[in-house]
């Protein structure tokens, strides 16, 4: 419109809904929405909590990551929760990992910021993360890698 060359990136579909106290929110693609494609999804569900038990008010997150079983390929996430738990922020992690084409094993890597009333030092979606790399090693007994 302006006259410079810039190409729409694409989208995750990157959603977030709020119903009373609860939080659901999505990226990417769920399980079953990966079947047109050429992949081996893996869908594992985990729950954590949004920051260090010890701190009051800590709650527990529900978080499905969804991600190629062959290449490790994050393929998509989905989190509920209460709405004090930052679901929104957590999902906009999930979806920066997605736009760049990270790996789920990239996600644990991610340098998050930690405080103990806000975050685990292994943040939530490090946690999910995490849990998918153990149901991807479970699944895959001759170890190969992932």
């Amino acid at each position: 419109m302006l006259g410079g060359s810039r190409t729409f990136a694409g989208s995750v579909g990157t959603q977030v809904v709020k119903v009373f106290d609860l939080v659901a929110a999505r990226t990417g693609l769920r399980h079953h929405e990966t079947a047109p494609l050429d992949v081996s999804p893996l869908t594992r569900v985990t729950v954590a909590d949004d920051h260090k038990r010890y701190y009051p008010r800590a709650v527990p997150l529900t978080i499905s990551v969804t991600g190629d079983h062959t290449s490790g390929r994050l393929l998509g996430a989905q989190i509920v929760g209460e709405r004090t738990a930052e679901i929104s922020k957590r999902i906009d992690t999930f979806a920066t990992a997605l736009h760049a084409g990270l790996s789920v094993d990239d996600v644990i890597d991610l340098d998050l910021s930690y405080t103990p009333p806000l975050g685990s030092p292994w943040d939530a979606v490090q946690v999910a993360a995490q849990g998918w790399e153990r149901a991807a090693a479970a699944a895959n007994p001759a170890g190969v890698s992932v």
